[in-house]
């Protein structure tokens, strides 16, 4: 005779089962879920790859890039890791990861955003010839993991594009830059750090596990009128995300020079550092031709070499300012791409 359970009983029995897998997986899930689980504090590399080609990044590791030119200011490729010294507030540090574009291997990917000037003083023809130098600076970076976006400012910052690799979208974008509406103000400033916002939350520090290189190219005509926020903070926000600014400054004010031939005073914008003192650089455009330029700029925007290292343990969490400096060569000029890092305070990570 076969004897019928309770209902009770069944329900009690099912109820212990569900408590006891629910007891034996959360601990196997707590394992692979958990963001705060240590992790060793070194860079990996993927099986097959050079060490010094793919890497995962530890949260620790402070980066900084360094642009190497010669005395004639063209970018020098060919120095290895023994040929640098990092500082670190003056205390050298061992390099932990060391990389220069190379003929061979995987290109760095990278992260590019226009900002572009419409503030009145640009004309239609350099308009004309700005889209075609910048389609010059893209093309030159083809073969790499590259997105681009697109911002324009005046009275006001727009964007007119979000990161994109496809290049039918940028000349949409370029062609909608002719016809935003302009104004008195160029508000230089706020575009970059808007700029610099687009980057940190939508080109991530690392993609497909490489190192990205972030920056800003900059097109204006060198007076910055009514920002909302200062040189300085500019700069130190462009610091902390390791973001480089390069600015291009057209004809329109060059032309207000008494010769053509005489060397431009600097515009209030190359006063502020903006470009120097976060690793980037200030040029001048012709009257003639953009594309050579801009071609020259992808050039140095590619070529810049990433050192990487691992702060003391006393000064990872103590929130303070750090202090970076890097040597290189005698004779070569090096452009670092921040002078220091902010350490992370209350046992958060940087």
């Amino acid at each position: 005779m076969i004897k019928r359970n309770h209902p009770d009983t069944v329900i009690n029995f099912v109820c212990l089962v569900i408590l006891f897998c629910s007891a034996t997986a959360l601990p196997c899930f707590a394992q692979t879920s958990n963001p705060t689980a240590q992790r060793p504090r070194q860079v990996f590399s993927n099986k097959g790859q050079d060490p010094e080609d793919v890497l995962r990044i530890d949260t620790d590791l402070v980066s900084v890039d360094v642009t190497v030119t010669d005395t004639e200011g063209h970018p020098v490729r060919n120095l290895r890791k023994e040929d640098f010294k990092v500082y670190a507030d003056g205390i050298e540090q061992p390099v932990s990861f060391f990389q220069v574009e190379r003929i061979s291997g995987e290109p760095r990917p990278l992260a590019i955003v226009f900002a572009l000037d419409i503030s009145g003083s640009m004309t239609a023809e350099e308009m004309d010839r700005l889209r075609s130098a910048m389609q010059a600076f893209s093309a030159k970076l083809s073969d790499h993991s590259a997105v681009f976006a697109v911002m324009s400012f005046g009275m006001s910052v727009k964007t007119l594009q979000r990161f994109t690799s496809e290049p039918e979208k940028l000349d949409r974008a370029f062609d909608r830059v002719a016809r935003e509406p302009n104004g008195l103000s160029t508000h230089t400033y706020d575009a970059v750090d808007d700029a610099i916002r687009l980057l940190v939350r939508h080109a991530p520090r690392t993609r497909e596990r490489r190192l990205m290189k972030r920056a800003v190219l900059v097109v204006t005509d060198g007076f910055p009128v009514g920002d909302t926020v200062s040189a300085g903070t500019v700069i130190q926000r462009a610091n902390a995300a390791d973001v480089s600014v390069y600015v291009v400054t057209l004809p329109s004010y060059s032309r207000m020079m008494v010769a053509s031939t005489q060397t431009p005073l600097p515009t209030p914008l190359d006063v502020s550092g903006l470009a120097e003192l976060t690793g980037g650089r200030g040029v001048y455009a012709n009257d003639k031709d953009y594309d050579p330029l801009f071609r020259a700029l992808a050039e140095e925007v590619n070529s810049a070499y990433l050192l990487a290292f691992y702060p003391p343990e006393k000064n990872r969490e103590d929130g303070q300012f750090h202090t970076i400096r890097v040597e290189g060569p005698h004779g070569l000029t090096l452009r670092q791409s921040r002078p220091g890092y902010q350490s992370a305070a209350d046992g958060k990570k940087q």
